[in-house]
């Protein structure tokens, strides 16, 4: 799953909620022909545009303000259950010094900086407005994720009515594919020597 991703999350309201994205590496999980155990994705964040609130069972990342403007990252822990836990701070690290974060609470990235979310870690971030770079009359952020494996089919966890990868009108012809869109081959062997 490598490539551009653009997404809505199903809510119709891309300027919002949405992304995109491009994923530069991936892994995958008992497959040897992809045995890097990380990702890495590029995030262009136009100001307050945000992917909803979720978190990933799994998954370790880092949120990186590459350039631009600030970013924006808001923490929430869960419990149990799945759901938001208002009372416990989520402990974590920015720029690898161990932090504590006031569950709901937002962690402010300049150009540079980076913060870690654990799993089953609740978050949002996006770009904060009056900051980035502006172009065509909307400020921009650009912003970079490292991680553990990124697996987009069954490692998030969406709070609402929300689908990762919904179904696209084409309202223009096709230039490129998506990251879940390119036609799946017949698998090839492993040659080893």
């Amino acid at each position: 799953m490598l490539g551009w991703d653009v997404t809505d999350f199903g809510s119709n309201d891309f300027y919002n909620i949405g992304r995109t994205l491009f994923t530069l590496r991936n892994g995958k999980f008992d497959d040897e022909r992809y045995a890097r155990l990380y990702a890495e994705k590029m995030i262009l964040d136009p100001e307050n545009q945000r992917a909803p609130a979720h978190f990933h069972r799994h998954k370790r990342e880092d949120i990186i303000c590459r350039a631009g403007g600030n970013i924006l990252v808001q923490l929430t822990a869960t419990d149990e259950s799945n759901q938001p836990l208002p009372g416990k701070p989520v402990i974590t690290s920015q720029d690898g010094k161990e932090i504590g974060v006031p569950s709901g609470g937002i962690v402010r990235l300049k150009p540079g900086m980076s913060v870690m979310i654990p799993p089953r870690t609740i978050h949002q971030f996006w770009g904060e407005q009056g900051t980035g770079l502006l172009l065509d009359g909307v400020r921009y952020t650009v912003s970079g994720e490292v991680s553990s494996v990124c697996d987009d089919l069954t490692d998030n966890f969406f709070f609402g009515d929300m689908e990762r990868f919904p179904t696209i009108v084409e309202d223009v012809p096709r230039q490129v594919y998506l990251c879940n869109e390119y036609p799946r081959a017949a698998p090839r062997t492993l040659i080893t020597r």
